[in-house]
């Protein structure tokens, strides 16, 4: 069976389209990136330009964290290399709730106890001392107990998963609808069966889902040419609009009439559209 991948390259179709967000990505796997400790006192919230900013539980842990900065970035650009990530900045903010409880008398790193300290670190070289100590002893334990490494970024992973973590199971996941998105985009017309040609063990369910994101999506980009009555410079809503009406009627090409096309889109938006091709 043919590849989507290989069948379509890099192409994206645009807006509502794309890779997973890389915050995301960094949040489902803060825990590996800058350890227990320092993970529940933090938390990776927006991406402004190549400066990744997390919130942190006080203005110590902002400090504590800051020590690290440069070994951070360096896990960042590691997992998630596109986001062009350079640097990290620590604010003191409101955390995510979290889903358990943890002792404040000591942890459980993966089934090795481990010391936990009351206060964070004081100067740089004390933070990273522990830091480095908390991803040894957690990934020596997860050897002994047989976790495996990622097939995708090499991160341990319990013997009971996939071939890849969580961080790279939602990239691979998104990457898949985007390229099956892709595949609506330039061929509407081959429907369930054709595009399960190209995709492989694609469900009738993942199918119809992203058709009705993408045909949601569509919409709203034409409805707003039609309120405003101005189209783009390089008329991109017509070939929006083309990918529209056949994933819509689910009819061939050679089956639509200018009339199925008017009933589709309506009369504003067609005029709009292809009576100014015409003049």
């Amino acid at each position: 069976m043919l590849k989507l991948a290989q069948a379509l390259g890099a192409w994206s179709p645009g807006e509502g389209v794309g890779p997973a967000d890389p915050v995301v990505l960094l949040g489902a796997a803060w825990s590996e990136i800058v350890g227990d400790e320092n993970a529940r006192n933090s938390h990776p919230m927006q991406l402004a330009g190549d400066t990744l900013m997390v919130v942190t539980a006080s203005s110590v842990w902002s400090a504590q964290l800051s020590y690290l900065a440069e070994q951070i970035v360096e896990m960042l650009r590691a997992r998630v290399p596109r986001a062009g990530i350079a640097k990290v900045r620590f604010r003191v903010g409101k955390l995510p709730e979290r889903g358990s409880s943890h002792s404040r008398a000591a942890r459980v790193i993966d089934g090795v106890a481990a010391p936990l300290s009351c206060e964070p670190a004081t100067d740089a070289g004390e933070a990273l001392q522990r830091f480095r100590a908390t991803v040894d002893a957690a990934e020596r334990a997860k050897r002994a107990r047989g976790w495996n490494e990622c097939t995708g970024c090499t991160a341990l992973i319990a013997p009971a998963s996939g071939p890849l973590c969580t961080s790279c199971e939602i990239a691979r996941e998104a990457e898949r609808e985007r390229l099956i998105s892709r595949l609506l985009f330039e061929a509407p017309w081959l429907g369930f069966a054709g595009t399960a040609k190209l995709v492989e063990d694609l469900r009738q369910d993942e199918y119809e889902s992203i058709r009705r994101r993408l045909l949601s999506r569509w919409w709203d980009r034409l409805r707003r040419v039609r309120l405003t009555g101005t189209l783009s410079r390089d008329g991109a809503e017509r070939l929006i609009a083309s990918s529209y009406v056949l994933l819509k009627s689910e009819l061939a090409p050679e089956r639509l009439t200018p009339a199925i096309v008017r009933n589709v889109l309506g009369d504003d938006l067609h005029d709009l559209l292809y009576e100014t091709v015409e003049r």
